[in-house]
């Protein structure tokens, strides 16, 4: 992709964001998503409970809640981390019939407000009726809780395997296997916002969209998001004085930030997608 291409495109779903009022749009995902949040969390790791009970092998939720909010500054991540302990520690991790349902509709609608982004970004008209909608929303939030616990699950397998092959192999020393281990958390927290994002471009809108057509905003959205983070994570540290101002609310008040944050660079990402394929558009007369 030419360069001049590429901020053509970016100017013009600049403009498009704008016209399409995306910081409001940003407000609603931000306030969906942060009902879904805990919610969400909450399920994973009760799925990472009864996955438990029935197999051999123990998920430890530390490794859940590091993947799920691993890209996170601190400060925005651990108040919502310690709010799920407490909740699993006078509950623990069995799935209640009742209340999983209830999690997984308002979890799902976190999701369906990042579809209605999405469909309004690729410029399309969403023709399918209202439960179809819906139950993609759900089947992501489950597949999203099964990939989380998978990722945990590979980060304890992967390094028993590495330990095992370095008493095999002699020339595999020490310092081999803890550079492996020490980077194995960092290559899945950055793999797993890319893959979310990934997977909302394909699932969410109307139709089916290449990978290339989806790639140049996908990882535009993770990069920025990463930037957003280390700078929002400066920021609270530095300036930001949100106890001053809500006081007992202020770690869901910076979450809510942050949120707001994330969904505008969402849309973006999701409009230089739609701008992109416009001037493909344009380009084939």
């Amino acid at each position: 992709m030419a360069v001049h291409i590429f901020f053509k495109a970016l100017v013009l779903a600049t403009k498009q964001f704008r016209l399409k009022n995306g910081w409001v749009l940003s407000s609603h995902i931000a306030m969906s998503m942060m009902l879904a949040l805990f919610p969400f969390a909450l399920f994973t790791v009760s799925l990472a409970g009864a996955v438990t009970e029935v197999s051999a092998q123990s998920i430890d939720i530390e490794y859940v809640l590091d993947l799920l909010f691993g890209s996170w500054p601190a400060a925005v991540a651990d108040p919502i981390k310690g709010e799920v302990v407490a909740v699993l520690q006078n509950s623990g991790l069995r799935l209640v019939t009742f209340s999983g349902i209830v999690t997984l509709y308002f979890a799902s609608n976190g999701v369906d407000a990042v579809r209605l982004a999405m469909v309004s970004a690729y410029r399309e008209e969403d023709r399918r009726p209202y439960w179809k909608a819906r139950l993609i929303c759900v089947v992501l939030v489950i597949l999203g809780g099964l990939g989380l616990l998978a990722a945990a699950l590979f980060e304890v397998l992967l390094p028993l395997s590495i330990r095992y092959l370095a008493e095999q192999i002699p020339g595999m020393n020490e310092c081999f296997v803890a550079t492996w281990e020490n980077g194995l958390n960092g290559i899945l927290v950055l793999t797993v916002p890319l893959a979310a994002v990934f997977v909302s471009h394909l699932a969410l809108p109307d139709r089916l969209h290449r990978l290339t057509e989806i790639g140049a905003g996908a990882v535009f959205t993770v990069v920025l998001w990463w930037a957003a983070g280390l700078g929002f994570a400066y920021y609270v540290a530095s300036f930001a004085q949100y106890s001053a101002t809500y006081a007992g609310l202020a770690g869901a008040m910076v979450a809510l930030v942050f949120l707001y944050l994330n969904a505008a660079i969402l849309i973006l990402g999701a409009e230089l997608n739609g701008a992109l394929m416009s001037l493909r558009e344009e380009a084939q007369g």
